[in-house]
């Protein structure tokens, strides 16, 4: 469910110190029914397990297919246009107690590298010709009692186009990538602990 960015910055988060630079782009939140306020490592864990981009919808494969063939054919995704290239890394501004060995790893499947993780939040990022982008994910009480995903689009666009290019890809973020992504997160806490089914 899409949340005002204030579900976001109204919370003491970490990030906020670390990319006062970055805007707010999206926040979503996804039900975790019966969790608790320890349980945030089990839901990324949840997550990892469910997969990434592979395990999506044909129409959310597709459109990622899409932009990552365009983003060959013009440069974008180049070396030398991600982190330490064009953007300087998020985990080069950790302070010394968030500078330990990272606990977790990047979701499987997806282009985002790991800057931290905490009880109760974490954040990838990553980084090419149109955008540095910053996924945080936070664990928040929710509504009924229960805990809940929160997750946080933080951006920095390369200049007018990035700004552009943000703008362009908006009503596929909201329409199509996202809802998939809530189904597939809010299944993931459901089915967390079951055997997979093994793919024939």
């Amino acid at each position: 469910m899409r949340l005002p960015k204030a579900a976001h910055t109204s919370l003491p988060w970490r990030i906020h110190d670390l990319a006062p630079d970055f805007r707010v782009e999206d926040v979503w939140s996804y039900r975790a029914p019966g969790a608790g306020p320890d349980d945030f490592p089990a839901m990324l864990a949840a997550l990892r397990a469910a997969g990434g981009l592979s395990t999506q919808p044909p129409l959310v494969r597709l459109l990622f297919a899409a932009r990552w063939k365009l983003g060959a054919l013009l440069g974008w995704d180049a070396p030398g246009a991600g982190l330490d290239g064009r953007a300087r890394p998020l985990r080069d501004r950790l302070p010394d107690d968030l500078r330990g060995p990272l606990t977790g790893t990047a979701a499987p499947d997806t282009p985002f590298t790991i800057v931290y993780q905490l009880h109760d939040e974490s954040a990838d990022e990553l980084a090419n010709r149109t955008v540095h982008t910053i996924c945080h994910l936070g664990w928040a009480p929710a509504d009924n009692g229960d805990h809940e995903l929160r997750m946080a689009v933080l951006t920095k666009p390369n200049g007018l186009f990035g700004r552009v290019y943000m703008a362009a890809i908006k009503p596929f973020r909201h329409l199509i990538v996202y809802p998939a992504l809530t189904r597939q997160w809010e299944r993931a806490w459901l089915d967390r602990g079951r055997p997979r089914a093994r793919a024939r």
